[in-house]
């Protein structure tokens, strides 16, 4: 599992210290003392985490504390009792070879009575296990299930707990009256030594807590097991000796021949001397072996030695290098904040974070998650993010309504952390790069602007912080600290962006309910947006507006701009989201931009305006709006787009912008004419149009424009004998009509003939559009007369349309020939008393 490596990390909440907590400005605070507190010691040990699986949403850090009869595993009080129960397992580990060897025929009284009371301890003990909350090894989830913990302790520990706790000695002497001390009681005693796992699970435990020296820990637990080890087999060794039935022939009676009357220290510190010099393979001096059978024990003895020393040494040197490595860097790291802390005289709330912040990232390393995610292959890693995190990504308010798709793509980005309590994830003012969604835990929004920090609301399981930032691209107006231990999903803000642009309808119901969503909180979507132009030039809220101008949703688009979202702004292009809107077609999101106030001659960083683009695109509708609001501001916009047209050589656009009335003799901002500018280009083609369109030519540079006749053009003019163009014009068909001219003759061959052509289509125009009717129309020349067109139609689709009407877009019957103009659509209609 990644962590989040906080740049705020110095400079978030602070810990409690004494048993206060001290906020931003230095003032105490109490409300979360407590909580704060045990945080604090939570993190500075890191076997009393317990963090959940990656996306699982249920998990919460309330579920750790102790509730009714099930006791939590990391309870204060019951980690009290564990210790406890370590110095009892201490106690009778010790004590039990002692008894057997020293004390004959029976244990004392008082150790009688000590040893059936500690006993009483275990069975408390296995009756309170039967309680305690585990944590399950696959899921790491708390189990609570009371029938789930009774058959897991049944299944494992139970009858060696109950068999080591059992009292032999105490059921025999109720039953017969006598002390039974024999080898079969005394065997059943070694179940004692059951209990030592608790020993090596606490020794365990204290080498991960911070707050005590891993080397003296460690130190420790290599020394009680040597002791141990050379107390137990100095009581066997003492043992052989005081069974053996010749008192002198034994390794202490040869020493001290009566050995049995000596004080129990002498007896058990010249035990002890021979177990350790023989581990040590020192070498003996007088306590050697003398009988048989004590060679024997002492050859099983010094085998044991030598594979108990080897395994220990090859173990530990593993242990202590490779086992500990990790355990060994994390002391080292904290050594190191210890000191960076000292040295730079920092205060104590920021050593208390930083230090919970290294734990917290040493437990969640060595889960090993996010390792093993990284190493799978690519399609895998998606597979596995979105069993885990789809469920809970799909819950979020933000993401309502999008489609599976662009779910899938935000998924496959999504990466899991987890963050200590009292941390600040995003600071106030701060424009974040991140979006956030809780998964398990709780988020503070913090309000610091007064003195005193002032909690807003708290966050949940299913709520997301950082789109502010992402979609309105301003500073958040609150700081966003976590609560308890969290697990967030972290995704790049442009990551967001990117997966939402594949599909512009996802991106806009992402902002509706982003809208929706400040709406029930009782926040106004104006307050998101900074006022001014400071953020005039930022991508993501350019992204906004145009994505939504290319949708045409234009009651979407005039809530933003309501909002108080810049009309004017562009994106990299420079495109406004007029130009988009414009270029699209969409009238009403063109009405609502100059409702708000849109400049209408801005220019992209091709030069071109709005009123070009719905020109180039031919929407006429919106060409008239645009037109008709350029020109109460500017006298010259007719101008300018004429020599726009010219200057670029677009014939289309030409014929468009003449056809909606544009003066031709209209002049720019530069005192230009588009005739002027074609002839100074040299534009030929351009000319021609201008001219037979009654361009004036007095005020020309005729020099220039070398390359054509000009007297003879404007000749041709003066007696309606209109040039044909490239792209053949209405005037062209009509003088070859009238003339019988087949050959266009402006810089072409004179083989080359030009006919005006015309796209039919059967039906009214006003019934197609009801309809939806998708039939495709026909492309063909214009004939000579209108019969001629009729029977050509009639062929094309089929029928007689002798009777039929030819009309045009708006309906208007059209019965002469010579008001046809090239690239009209016509409309034949078979019925036209179905009109009438």
């Amino acid at each position: 599992m990644e962590m989040k490596p906080s740049p705020y990390s110095l400079y978030s909440a602070s810990y409690m210290k004494k048993g206060s907590l001290k906020n931003h400005h230095g003032r105490s605070e109490k409300p979360h003392c407590e909580e704060a507190s045990m945080s604090d010691l939570n993190l500075q040990n890191p076997s009393n985490l317990i963090l959940p699986p990656l996306g699982v949403s249920s998990y919460n850090q309330n579920q750790i504390e102790s509730k009714g009869r099930i006791i939590s595993p990391v309870d204060s009080r019951y980690r009290c009792w564990e210790t406890l129960m370590v110095v009892l397992v201490a106690y009778s580990a010790w004590v039990y070879p002692f008894e057997i060897a020293f004390l004959k025929p029976y244990p004392k009284r008082a150790l009688y009575i000590a040893d059936n009371t500690i006993n009483l301890f275990f069975a408390v003990d296995i009756v309170l296990t039967f309680f305690v909350a585990y944590i399950d090894p696959k899921t790491q989830l708390l189990v609570r299930d009371s029938r789930k913990i009774a058959m897991r302790y049944l299944s494992t520990w139970f009858l060696m707990d109950m068999a080591s706790t059992i009292p032999f000695e105490a059921i025999a002497f109720f039953f017969t009256g006598k002390h039974q001390v024999g080898l079969s009681y005394s065997l059943l005693g070694l179940l004692r030594f059951w209990r030592l796992r608790r020993v090596k699970q606490f020794f365990t435990r204290l080498e991960k807590d911070i707050r005590l020296s891993y080397f003296w820990v460690r130190c420790a637990r290599l020394l009680s097991v040597t002791l141990f080890l050379v107390h137990c087999a100095g009581c066997l060794y003492y043992l052989l000796a005081d069974r053996y039935p010749h008192q002198g022939r034994t390794w202490i009676g040869a020493v001290i021949p009566n050995f049995r009357e000596t004080s129990l220290w002498i007896r058990y510190i010249s035990a002890l001397y021979w177990s350790i010099t023989t581990m040590t393979t020192v070498g003996y001096g007088d306590l050697h072996a003398v009988n048989t059978m004590e060679m024997i024990f002492i050859i099983l003895y010094m085998l044991f030695n030598l594979g108990l020393t080897a395994y220990l040494i090859g173990n530990m040197t593993n242990l202590v290098v490779e086992g500990t490595r990790r355990t060994m860097e994390f002391r080292n790291s904290i050594e190191a904040a210890s000191n960076f802390v000292c040295r730079n005289h920092l205060p104590p709330r920021l050593k208390e974070q930083i230090l919970a912040y290294m734990c917290l990232r040493f437990k969640a390393e060595s889960l090993n998650q996010q390792q093993l995610i990284e190493q799978l292959p690519k399609t895998i890693c998606k597979s596995i993010r979105q069993h885990l995190f789809l469920p809970t990504f799909e819950k979020v308010y933000l993401f309502k309504g999008i489609s599976k798709e662009t779910l899938l793509l935000l998924v496959a980005d999504m990466k899991a952390e987890y963050i200590p309590p009292r941390e600040d994830v995003i600071l106030q003012n701060e424009a974040p790069d991140d979006v956030y969604i809780i998964v398990s835990g709780e988020v503070e929004m913090i309000d610091c602007e007064t003195e005193k920090e002032r909690v807003v609301e708290t966050l949940q399981s299913g709520n997301m912080f950082g789109e502010v930032g992402a979609l309105c691209c301003r500073p958040q107006r609150y700081t966003y600290r976590t609560k308890a231990l969290s697990q967030l999903l972290r995704l790049k803000t442009n990551a967001l962006i990117e997966a939402m642009q594949n599909k512009q309808e996802d991106y806009v119901a992402v902002f509706k309910n982003f809208l929706q969503h400040r709406k029930l909180k009782d926040l106004s979507i104006g307050d998101l947006v900074l006022e001014g132009g400071e953020e005039d030039d930022d991508s993501n809220m350019s992204i906004n507006l145009l994505t939504v101008a290319s949708t045409g949703n234009a009651a979407f688009l005039d809530e933003l701009l309501k909002a108080g979202f810049d009309p004017d702004i562009g994106d990299s292009k420079g495109r406004t989201p007029l130009h988009i809107a414009a270029l699209k077609g969409h009238e009403d999101c063109v009405l609502a931009l100059i409702k708000h106030a849109c400049n209408i001659h801005l220019k992209d960083m091709d030069g071109n305006t709005a009123l070009w683009d719905a020109i180039s695109a031919k929407h006429h509708s919106i060409f008239r709006i645009l037109y008709h609001c350029a020109a109460m501001s500017d006298p010259y916009i007719a101008g300018d787009l004429l020599c726009t047209a010219a200057k670029r050589d677009d014939l289309m656009v030409m014929k468009e912008l003449l056809k909606h009335g544009l003066h031709v003799d209209s002049k720019g901002h530069h005192g230009l004419t588009a005739i002027q500018i074609a002839m100074e280009e040299n534009r030929v083609d351009m000319v021609k149009l201008l001219v037979m369109n009654g361009a004036d030519v007095s005020d020309s540079d005729k020099r220039k424009f070398s390359s054509v006749n000009l007297n003879e053009m404007l000749q041709k003019r003066e007696i309606g004998h209109l040039i044909s163009l490239p792209d053949t014009t209405p005037e062209e068909m009509l003088f070859r009509r009238h003339e019988g001219e087949q050959e266009c003759n402006w810089g072409r061959s004179k083989q080359e003939t030009c006919y005006t052509r015309v796209s039919i289509y059967r039906g009214h125009p006003v019934v197609r559009r009801d309809t939806h009717c998708t039939e495709a129309g026909r492309l063909l020349s214009l004939p000579n007369s209108i019969d001629e067109l009729k029977s050509v139609a009639g062929e094309k689709f089929g029928f007689n349309a002798r009777n039929a009407l030819v009309i045009d877009e708006g309906g208007a019957e059209i019965d002469s020939i010579e008001v046809i103009r090239d690239n009209d659509k016509l409309f034949i209609v078979e019925d036209p008393n179905s009109f009438m």
